[in-house]
């Protein structure tokens, strides 16, 4: 009778360690997410932020904007100053038109005494006399023009400030970069903002990557595409979801410290992130298993 109580025990020892086996899952790891840090592009005080931890953002969403008072009136000033600088120029232009005017008249006549010659009906000091008009008109388009060139530079190099000052006005909205929910908000109105100052996080979590940690055993059986089946703890029993293999470590490293037993915490493993699509249970650093479809 001791015999047989002997053997029933270890018989009912050996099926829960076969189960206990079987029902191992093939990785473990936490869900993690692209996390972003939106700051600052330009300094001054915010005048509007809406923006609230859990909100959901959507791309190139207007969610504030830093003070421009002092930039709008830079604008102004340069605007002034490229319109006094424009009315020198014209003067400038117009009288370059006017004697090129005459560069032109002259050079018709100049034609004009040269089929003259041909017929001997003008003289060769008439047209020595033309010629020299048009190289005095001509030296003196150029002189006008060398005169003009620091007025065209001046223009240019306000041209210049002006597009700068546009950029930074622009960079003082703050335009959401992508789809995503925030996460941390580090900033709130009327503070003052400075270039470069976080101003919140966000992140995609539409889709999240669920980081684990694979035995070598298992690498022949993980390739990127591959679909798996991950499970989180639920409220009764296990909740399932389907996950797509995206990532796969070329190097091993040691396995980390969440595994808790010796044998385990010596061997090497291979890291794997799996893309999951969240139905809005999932969280950053949640814990997940995977499991291979086999």
């Amino acid at each position: 009778m001791k015999n047989y109580k002997y053997i029933l025990g270890l018989s009912i020892i050996s099926l829960f360690s076969c189960e206990n086996e079987n029902g191992r899952a093939d990785g473990y790891g936490n869900f993690e997410a692209t996390e972003i840090t939106i700051s600052a592009e330009s300094s001054g005080k915010l005048v509007q932020f809406s923006v609230s931890e859990g909100d959901q953002l959507k791309k190139d969403q207007f969610v504030g904007f830093i003070d421009t008072i002092q930039l709008a009136l830079k604008r102004e000033q340069l605007i002034v100053s490229k319109s006094l600088i424009s009315s020198k120029s014209k003067g400038v232009l117009s009288q370059i038109s006017v004697l090129k005017s005459r560069q032109k008249t002259a050079e018709i006549n100049k034609k004009r005494i040269e089929n003259l010659i041909r017929d001997n009906a003008a003289t060769q000091k008439q047209l020595d006399d033309i010629s020299g008009v048009i190289d005095v008109l001509v030296n003196q388009v150029k002189s006008v023009e060398l005169q003009n060139l620091p007025v065209v530079n001046e223009l240019k190099s306000i041209d210049v400030q002006l597009k700068q000052v546009e950029d930074k006005i622009q960079k003082s909205k703050i335009i959401n970069p992508l789809n995503g929910t925030v996460l941390t908000k580090y900033i709130e109105p009327n503070e003052i903002a400075a270039f470069g100052k976080p101003l919140y996080k966000i992140a995609d979590l539409s889709t999240m990557q669920l980081r684990v940690f694979i035995s070598e055993t298992y690498l022949p059986e993980i390739k990127i595409g591959k679909k798996v089946t991950i499970k989180i703890d639920a409220h009764e029993e296990m909740k399932s979801f389907d996950g797509i293999i995206s990532w796969v470590s070329k190097e091993a490293e040691f396995t980390p410290k969440i595994i808790q037993t010796k044998e385990e915490r010596v061997a090497l493993v291979y890291a794997v992130k799996v893309n999951v699509i969240n139905d809005g249970s999932l969280k950053i650093g949640m814990p997940a298993e995977m499991w291979l479809i086999k």
